[in-house]
């Protein structure tokens, strides 16, 4: 059975952004449709991944809609004066080595704490995992997501019409083969700055084998 149907607006969670910001995008012929975020925690899966705009584009969209977001990066980053400050304050968590279950245990747990104590946390993850056309997605957001038992927004980075949509959210059924039916549905038209090195919006041969062995490793997986 595939993921519910979306979650819908009102959402509960709503964001101020800047007004500056939003002009700067408006000026450079791009739109955002944002209508808030239905949970405290959650995973934006963000796609496609194509080139070093994405990130300024998304930097840029993330003070326009006022969405805190938090992505991973190498720790060793986190040490070079100036450069260090600055991606933990665009939202910068560095990543732990040799942590439990590696990167997904790190953001599952990190996850979970926030639901514990109540606090606002989403993670921004690109599945492609690259700039260059692979033949698939890794399956770490899918995990994360659904080991955590938080939502996905999926994230349009649409450079065909010149939008950044951040309106269709979800809750994933541990089908991951139907799930991944229905996201690329959901990404279908998309176009990246580079068209041709967007990865086909299926996962990897391995992925739901490593899914299994997650999902058995952490017991019962939790119905979202």
């Amino acid at each position: 059975m595939p993921m519910q149907s979306p979650l819908t607006p009102p959402h509960p969670v709503q964001l101020v952004g800047s007004a500056l910001a939003r002009r700067l995008l408006s000026a450079l012929g791009w739109t955002q449709k944002f209508e808030g975020l239905p949970t405290l925690q959650g995973v934006f899966v963000v796609y496609p991944h194509t080139s070093n705009w994405d990130f300024v584009y998304a930097v840029m969209a993330k003070w326009a809609l006022g969405v805190q977001l938090n992505f991973w990066a190498k720790d060793t980053l986190f040490k070079v004066p100036l450069l260090g400050p600055w991606i933990r304050w665009l939202g910068g968590i560095p990543t732990v080595r040799n942590a439990p279950g590696g990167l997904v245990g790190q953001a599952v747990a990190e996850l979970k704490a926030a639901a514990r104590e109540q606090r606002y946390c989403w993670l921004g993850l690109s599945p492609e995992g690259t700039r260059k056309r692979t033949a698939g997605w890794r399956s770490g957001f899918y995990q994360t997501a659904w080991q955590a038992g938080v939502p996905i927004c999926l994230v349009r980075l649409d450079y065909g019409r010149k939008e950044l949509v951040a309106t269709h959210f979800y809750r994933l059924s541990g089908d991951m083969v139907a799930d991944m039916a229905v996201i690329a549905q959901s990404y279908a038209g998309v176009q990246g700055y580079r068209p041709h090195d967007a990865s086909p919006v299926v996962l990897l041969a391995s992925a739901p084998e490593s899914a299994a062995k997650a999902s058995r490793s952490q017991g019962a997986s939790p119905h979202v």
